[in-house]
């Protein structure tokens, strides 16, 4: 679903992008819309990536399905600093 998005940007820059994106056969709202694509997909890709060091890990462990993680780091913490 698109929505509408205000944005405020030096003048010069609008004049130049509009010209950019009008050479290239886009509109500027379909280059803007291509370029945060691809930098949140870049941002996603670099999150996801584990070093191949890890990698073998995956499936190494099965936890019960109620494994609560953050109580867990939290006892583990207490139990180092508050002794």
């Amino acid at each position: 679903m698109k929505t509408k998005l205000t944005l405020t940007i030096e003048k010069s820059i609008i004049e130049k992008a509009k010209e950019l994106a009008n050479s290239s056969g886009k509109s500027l709202s379909e280059m803007i819309e291509n370029y945060l694509s691809t930098k949140i997909k870049k941002a996603e890709d670099e999150q996801l990536e584990i070093p191949k060091e890890f990698q073998g890990l995956f499936g190494a462990i099965k936890l019960p399905s109620d494994f609560n993680e953050k109580e867990q780091i939290r006892k583990i913490l207490s139990e180092k600093y508050l002794k």
